[in-house]
């Protein structure tokens, strides 16, 4: 099971937007992607690693679910980075995968008690 912490890592205190209570998540990022904190990332089912979510996909990543908390370069292979599970969010600092607009991904995640502003 992955690590959960609610020290949020000063990396990207940029991205938070309010006060809702923060709480964070090591996963594992698939290898291949370079992203920024603030990538809105979905889950790949088969493997549980994670990357950009991209509403065509057909793998489990096309629903995104977590907020990148750092830059990752995942070039070389996968590699482990902290996400954000809940929290207030500037859409503004977001990075969405093809298909995806703020609106769409601001309802998607509300479930999981990040909100997007």
């Amino acid at each position: 099971m992955p690590n959960m912490t609610t020290t949020p890592i000063a990396q990207a205190l940029h991205i938070l937007a309010g006060d809702f209570p923060q709480r964070y998540m090591t996963v594992t990022i698939e290898a291949g992607q370079v992203q920024p904190a603030g990538a809105v990332l979905g889950e790949v089912t088969a493997s549980e690693e994670y990357k950009l979510s991209a509403s065509a996909a057909a793998d489990g990543s096309e629903a995104p679910t977590v907020i990148l908390w750092e830059d990752v370069d995942a070039t070389d292979g996968a590699v482990d980075a902290e996400v954000l599970l809940c929290g207030d969010i500037r859409s503004s600092e977001l990075t969405l995968g093809v298909g995806h607009t703020t609106a769409t991904v601001r309802k998607a995640l509300r479930p999981y008690s990040l909100f997007v502003r």
